[in-house]
């Protein structure tokens, strides 16, 4: 998934970690050089929707102004980790 509009230096991705260990999923969330903030989520399908709506609107500093989402296989991610 890829999240744009002003989503960096807004504890996007601080947020998102805190929101998808609180569902219990796994994968990661990460800055890209062109602004956006990208994501990858994996567990339960009710939960993943959730955290997708989540990034619809993102912490309160946040303006979300696109999210682009990608089904894709699970590859077995453990825990949800912020990276660089």
């Amino acid at each position: 998934m890829l999240i744009g509009g002003r989503v960096q230096g807004v504890f996007f991705r601080v947020m998102c970690a805190d929101v998808a260990r609180g569902l219990d999923l796994a994968g990661w969330v990460r800055n890209t050089p062109d602004g956006r903030v990208e994501a990858v989520f994996e567990g339960p399908h009710d939960a993943v929707e959730a955290m997708i709506g989540w990034c619809r609107t993102g912490p309160t500093h946040a303006r979300v102004g696109s999210v682009d989402v990608r089904d894709e296989p699970p590859t077995g991610e453990a825990g949800f980790r912020v990276t660089r």
